[in-house]
C-alpha cells in the first residue's frame, strides 16, 4: 500500500540560526523549529544542526509521508553541481556539496537554492508576488539580496548567481563595502548602516537635555538601535528617525530604477526584516524609482510590501520539492 505524500520540509539556513518546518502543499507551515546554525564553527557543524532539525521534525511527522527536503541558503549554489559556496559570515567554507549530505543521511530527495531565490519563490506561488508573472524580489534586511522572477520562474543566471542587487553600486566612488568594492546599495541601506548612520547623527547632534524619542526608546543606550526601533520612533514623529529612512528610501529607489531599466520589469516586492518601515519610506522609494527609471518603463510601475514575512525562507526551500 503506498503511502500519501502529504507535506514537504523546508530548512532556511541562515548565519544566526537554521529555521526548518513542515510545510503542505497549499504553503501552510503547521510546525517548525529554529536552532543555532553555529556558523563559526565550520561546515561539519552547520550540517549536524541542518541534520538535526530534520530528525525533530521526523520524530513527530512520518517520514514516509514528506516529499522531500529544500534547503534554502546563502552564497551561491552552483548550476552544475548544486554546491553551495562561500556563503557570507560562514567560517572556513569554500565549497560545500550540501544537498549531497543530507540527501546521503535521510534517503528522500533533497533540493537545494540561494535563500534570497527561495524567498522569492515563496512569493511568487503564496505571496505578494502571486498576481504577477514577472517581478523583482528585494529582501530587506541586514544586507540587501534579491531574486528575479520571470515567467512565474526563478531567474538564477547561467552560474547561479542571479539577484545579488545589494551590491549595484550607486556611487563608485562610495562606501566601502563587505564585498570589497565600493558605493553599493547595501553599503548605504543595510540594517547595520542605518543603525549605524542614526547613532552618528544623534552623537553630532547638540543637546539640550531632552531625549529624542529613538534615545527614550533605547533608555540612552544607541548600542541597541536597530531599524526596528528606528521606524518606531519615526511612526511617532521623530525627525532624525524620519530623515533617515527617508534617505534609506530614496537611494534604495535609485538603485532600483538601474535594475528595472536593465530587466524591463515594472513590480518590486520588498520583503525583509526592514520592510516592515513605515509608508513614507515606500514612497520614497517609488518617488526616486519614478524619478531615474526610464519614461517607457514608468507606467505600472509599482512597489509592494512582501506578504509572508519570516516565513518565507522556509516556504520557498519547500516549494523547491512541492
Amino acid at each position: 500500500m503506498n503511502t500519501k505524500k502529504t507535506y514537504a520540509i523546508g530548512v532556511d539556513l541562515g548565519a544566526t540560526t537554521v529555521k526548518a518546518g513542515v510545510v503542505t502543499k497549499s504553503g501552510f507551515i503547521p510546525d517548525q523549529l529554529s536552532v543555532d546554525s553555529k556558523a563559526k564553527k565550520g561546515p561539519a557543524v552547520v550540517l549536524q544542526q541542518i541534520i538535526f532539525t530534520i530528525q525533530e521534525i521526523f520524530g513527530k511527522y512520518n517520514p514516509s509521508e514528506c516529499l522531500g527536503i529544500g534547503i534554502g541558503t546563502p552564497g551561491v549554489v552552483s548550476i552544475t553541481d548544486s554546491t553551495v559556496q562561500h556563503p557570507p559570515n560562514f567560517t572556513d567554507w569554500a565549497k560545500v556539496d550540501v544537498a549531497k549530505q543530507i540527501r546521503n543521511k535521510f534517503k528522500i530527495p533533497v533540493y537545494i537554492e540561494n535563500d534570497a531565490n527561495c524567498a522569492a519563490i515563496a512569493e511568487a506561488r503564496f505571496g505578494a508576488g502571486i498576481e504577477f508573472k514577472d517581478f523583482l524580489f528585494v529582501i530587506w534586511g541586514t544586507g540587501i539580496g534579491g531574486g528575479v522572477i520571470l515567467d512565474r520562474k526563478i531567474y538564477r543566471g547561467p552560474y547561479g548567481g542571479a539577484g545579488e542587487i545589494g551590491h549595484v553600486s550607486i556611487d563608485y566612488n562610495g562606501r566601502l563595502c563587505n564585498c570589497g568594492n565600493y558605493g553599493c546599495i547595501e553599503s548605504y541601506v543595510g540594517q547595520r548602516y542605518l543603525s549605524q548612520r542614526t547613532k552618528e547623527i544623534l552623537l553630532a547632534t547638540p543637546k539640550d537635555n531632552i531625549q529624542t524619542k529613538i534615545e527614550k526608546l533605547v533608555d540612552g543606550d544607541l548600542n541597541l538601535l536597530d531599524p526596528e526601533i528606528i521606524s518606531q520612533a519615526a511612526e511617532e514623529g521623530d525627525p532624525i528617525a524620519i530623515g533617515v529612512l527617508e534617505e534609506a528610501g530614496t537611494l534604495l529607489g535609485y538603485a532600483l530604477s538601474s535594475i528595472l531599466n536593465v530587466l524591463d520589469l515594472r513590480v518590486v516586492v520588498i520583503g525583509g526584516g526592514v520592510s516592515a518601515a513605515p509608508a513614507f519610506v515606500y514612497d520614497a522609494i517609488i518617488k526616486s524609482l519614478r524619478s531615474r527609471i526610464l519614461k517607457p518603463h514608468k507606467e505600472g510601475v509599482r512597489v509592494i510590501r512582501a506578504k509572508l514575512g519570516n516565513t518565507a525562507g522556509i516556504i520557498g526551500a519547500a516549494s523547491l520539492v512541492l
